[in-house]
């Protein structure tokens, strides 16, 4: 018996799947048009007439599309992951397509900005229309869901409430919400690392790609300007990024961070969770030791809710932000059990 136990279940293919964007053209942080966007097909794809459910995998920040589907040294990729659940019956068979929506930001929130460039229509009116005429999916919100951790937990939220009627499912690992206990610790520690480029943002980009070993407190700063480019552009201000605090004092602007507030999914229930109301499966869960504090705003997250009467599964486990693939296993069959699972091509 082998030390390091084998993957002995029927496997699906990745294919690579390229799509020029006509959408991000022009984007103002440079980044490609054309990308390779992974498409994994279950075991048994193209035997027959058979079409398949979508799920559309939201990568966290740092993360993108091809990171997803890459070899890991320890535990199962997302492809290997599906392989086993669909083996054991614990989930019908899907195609899931994990977008590559990376920026020079070091990662996405998945909303529409002309500070990064429009990705959430990129997303609904170029790459879901592309895949379902590509591939053999039910095209239709009864077949499709989304699901993502951290960043992508978040946009799975966001998508489905700026798009209700458009998905039948939606997970979300962790993802942010409660923005006055996640985001704000981080402003500090973006203000004494801008300081050292004098506040010059695109400085501090420009030397945060070509350092070799950039910290943490490097990381923290960057994913701030990618959340100042998504929630509070600003085309009066360097890189078109409004950002919600003065750099040298640190405090609070009011109106810049009720921009960033308004995009918070716990205040959105309460005017978008309309769009929720119309899913047949909406899974929320975060680690009770998360050191981002993801807990406490996913618990008002779940309690916002309850009190507008939508349907959802809220689970909280022992585990922080880190190492949380494992409750995909728990995920992604509640939500594709919800969908419609296959048919003849017409």
């Amino acid at each position: 018996m082998p030390l390091r136990p084998q993957m002995e279940y029927p496997k699906g293919q990745v294919v690579s799947w390229a799509f020029e964007s006509k959408v991000l053209q022009g984007n103002p942080l440079q980044d490609p048009t054309s990308r390779v966007h992974p498409v994994y097909l279950p075991f048994g794809y193209g035997e027959n007439l058979r079409r398949y459910p979508v799920m559309w995998s939201l990568a966290a920040y740092t993360n993108a599309g091809p990171g997803q589907v890459s070899w890991r040294n320890h535990g199962e990729t997302l492809p290997q992951r599906l392989d086993r659940l669909i083996a054991q019956r614990e989930m019908p068979p899907v195609i899931v397509v994990f977008p590559d929506c990376y920026t020079s930001l070091g990662g996405n929130q998945y909303v529409d900005t002309p500070a990064m460039g429009l990705y959430a229509t990129h997303l609904m009116e170029e790459l879901i229309p592309a895949v379902d005429q590509t591939f053999k999916t039910i095209p239709a919100a009864e077949g499709r869901a989304l699901f993502g951790k951290s960043s992508g937990g978040f946009g799975a939220l966001h998508l489905a409430m700026t798009y209700p009627k458009e998905f039948a499912g939606v997970a979300s690992h962790a993802g942010d919400c409660g923005f006055d206990r996640v985001y704000v610790r981080d402003f500090p520690t973006t203000c004494d690392v801008l300081s050292r480029f004098k506040g010059d943002l695109e400085a501090f980009v420009r030397a945060f790609w070509r350092n070799k070993r950039p910290g943490h407190s490097d990381f923290h700063a960057l994913m701030t300007l990618c959340l100042g480019a998504s929630y509070s552009p600003d085309g009066s201000q360097p890189m078109g990024i409004g950002l919600p605090f003065d750099l040298r004092t640190c405090e609070l602007d009011s109106k810049c961070w009720a921009r960033w507030q308004a995009f918070d999914p716990v205040r959105r229930i309460g005017t978008d969770g309309e769009g929720l109301k119309g899913l047949r499966a909406l899974w929320i869960d975060v680690g009770q030791r998360d050191q981002y504090h993801m807990h406490y705003g996913s618990r008002s997250l779940h309690d916002a809710l309850e009190a507008n009467g939508v349907p959802h599964v809220y689970e909280e486990f022992d585990g922080t932000h880190s190492g949380i693939d494992w409750r995909m296993d728990l995920s992604l069959p509640h939500l594709a059990k919800h969908l419609d699972c296959g048919g003849a091509v017409t």
